[in-house]
């Protein structure tokens, strides 16, 4: 299972690495062609926002595998090392929660019901369907990590550091 939970991670950084690379470059040509040029370019921002959105939702489930969240571990850290293990299976079992039934219920529902909308958006007629589609796949994400956090708490040799 490690190999498999290892190589999402490597996509996900390779993912997250070149959307930001063609976000910089998306924001980088609409201020030149808007300064430079004269007039801006239609799709630059709209490609930044939609964008942006991805690297948000991913980038944000990256940064809680790495333990990286600020979540409430300054007040875990403050309580007996008993507590400390109780507070943080709670902490998982919330964000576990929320990632299921928020991000990947929540978020299949926004992209279904926006996909059988027809929505489109305005520069580049994408379906707003799939860009949504960030939200059930950072659902996704969340719980892999969470059920991972969960298990090396639960395990003997499940320490707290980092968290």
């Amino acid at each position: 299972m490690r190999p498999l939970r290892d190589c999402l991670v490597k996509a996900l950084e390779v993912f997250l690495i070149a959307s930001f690379a063609l976000l910089t470059l998306d924001v980088l040509w609409g201020v030149f062609s808007r300064y430079i040029l004269g007039a801006q370019s239609r799709w630059t921002e709209e490609i930044a926002i939609n964008l942006l959105i991805w690297v948000s939702l991913l980038g944000a489930c990256l940064t809680y595998e790495e333990k990286g969240h600020l979540g409430v571990d300054y007040f875990v850290g403050k309580l007996h090392s008993d507590a400390q293990i109780i507070g943080a299976i709670f902490v998982e079992l919330v964000v576990l929660f929320f990632a299921g039934f928020g991000l990947l219920y929540g978020g299949w529902l926004l992209v279904s019901e926006t996909l059988a909308a027809g929505q489109l958006t305005p520069a580049l007629e994408w379906q707003k369907g799939y860009i949504y589609l960030a939200v059930p796949i950072s659902g996704v994400f969340f719980i892999i990590f969470s059920l991972e956090h969960l298990l090396g708490l639960l395990t003997p040799r499940g320490d707290l550091e980092g968290e």
